[in-house]
């Protein structure tokens, strides 16, 4: 493990010191004709950083700092992140220029060596670049500025994301129309929350105001689409009781996703110690009243009509997610309902199994993506980076006659902020007919 850490290291470090003094040469050019004093105060500030955080990791490798310390760790992370994804936009105005130049410079080389450009053409050319020196440097401060205008957007984004997005709970109220609905149940409101990922809460008040606008909705039904914890159980240790005060008439039924396994975590001491925190988070789920549904179902029942509701393990066909979710152990020895709803955290699991093998199952609920956080959502417009990994990311969708809604999950992971993607609180109302 600690040879994993220190080549992530020296990967990382690598990466930065390159990135920073290819920016460094494009400052430059900004710079050059201010006072000395003006150059040196922004080349400190500039070097400070990378500096600053290059001290911080090296530490971290010797003594767990950042291990120890939850709420730097969180912070420490999202500053890097912030940091290099906006140097990040800045290199590419600058590597495209670069790369224009280099294939100017090339194609000038060719046309000298093997197309026998005379002396005076060649001549010439040189008079027009050197009288044009003060045009190129101009042209290369007006990259670099609009390099730096462009990566300060993503600064000033993820920057405003971390202090107004992380708990910025959003209601969605979605109608959802199941024409075999039965009539006892018309009109049902169920809600959902996802991701709830309370391993990288700090703000109890505004946790709280979310669990709020949960019981406000006075839904009949509630439902848990997985991630409670990011890795380890007793993160829950803070939160559960809160949310526990999450109440429905029809009960409150959860499922697990992908980082409640502890699945990520490299140093369990025992497949026992590993195996001991999984029960640990079962027994959450029952202390707080919800009815974790592990390849189960149950049948929800009114004026002695039903409906089902059946929720499975995790089932993710994106990179080495768990295949643990087993719909056909779900559903067996279940009674033909006219409606049957599933709870399943990874939406893929309904794009590879449920689409093309169970389209008898009407409504799939999941989340999982975080709609990755960012994104731009206007009016019917939608766009996050999740939609190139997910084809199905956020929101509801309807495939001939299921439908598949994702929500946007209730809390985040890694980045401590959202931007553009708001997290998510869903109220759906179920109905017989449009």
């Amino acid at each position: 493990m600690q040879s994993f850490r220190l080549k992530m290291f020296l990967g990382v470090t690598i990466f930065i010191v390159l990135l920073d003094l290819y920016l460094w040469q494009a400052i430059r050019v900004l710079i050059k004709d201010r006072p000395i004093w003006y150059q040196k105060t922004i080349k400190l500030l500039y070097w400070a950083i990378p500096v600053f955080l290059f001290t911080i990791s090296l530490v971290s490798l010797f003594n767990n700092f950042l291990e120890t310390n939850r709420l730097f760790r969180t912070y420490y992370m999202a500053f890097f992140f912030i940091v290099y994804a906006s140097k990040l936009v800045t290199f590419v105005f600058i590597v495209i220029d670069d790369i224009k130049r280099l294939f100017t410079w090339i194609w000038r080389g060719i046309e000298r060596t093997f197309l026998n450009r005379s002396e005076d053409v060649a001549e010439e050319e040189m008079k027009e670049s050197i009288e044009s020196d003060e045009k190129k440097i101009s042209r290369s401060q007006f990259i670099a500025r609009a390099g730096l205008v462009a990566g300060a957007a993503p600064f000033i984004l993820l920057s405003r994301g971390l202090v107004s997005g992380a708990y910025n709970y959003q209601v969605r109220r979605v109608n959802l129309v199941l024409p075999n609905l039965p009539e006892a149940f018309d009109g049902i409101k169920i809600l959902q929350i996802s991701d709830v990922h309370c391993g990288s809460f700090f703000d109890k008040d505004a946790v709280y105001r979310g669990i709020k606008l949960i019981k406000e909705q006075k839904a009949h039904l509630a439902v848990f689409t997985g991630d409670f914890v990011n890795n380890r159980t007793n993160e829950a240790n803070d939160w559960a009781e809160m949310f526990s005060e999450i109440k429905a008439p029809m009960g409150v039924h959860s499922i697990l996703g992908n980082h409640d396994y502890g699945d990520y975590v490299t140093d369990w001491k025992s497949p026992e110690e590993k195996s001991k925190n999984l029960q640990d988070l079962v027994d959450i789920h029952k202390s707080m009243g919800w009815n974790l549904m592990r390849n189960e179902h149950v049948l929800l029942e009114k004026e002695n009509k039903k409906i089902a509701l059946i929720g499975v393990e995790n089932w993710g066909d994106r990179g080495r997610f768990q295949k643990f979710g087993d719909i056909d152990k779900a559903i067996a020895g279940m009674q033909d309902v006219p409606v049957k709803i599933l709870l399943s955290h990874d939406p893929s699991h309904f794009d590879t199994i449920i689409s093309k093998k169970h389209q008898d199952i009407d409504l799939t609920l999941s989340g999982h993506t975080h709609g990755f956080q960012f994104g731009i959502e206007l009016g019917d417009f939608r766009w996050s980076p999740s939609q190139y990994i997910y084809p199905h990311w956020a929101d509801l969708y309807k495939i001939e006659k299921q439908m598949l809604y994702v929500n946007r999950g209730y809390g985040f992971l890694g980045y401590p902020g959202r931007v553009g993607i708001m997290p998510e609180i869903t109220v759906f109302t179920l109905t017989r007919m449009a």
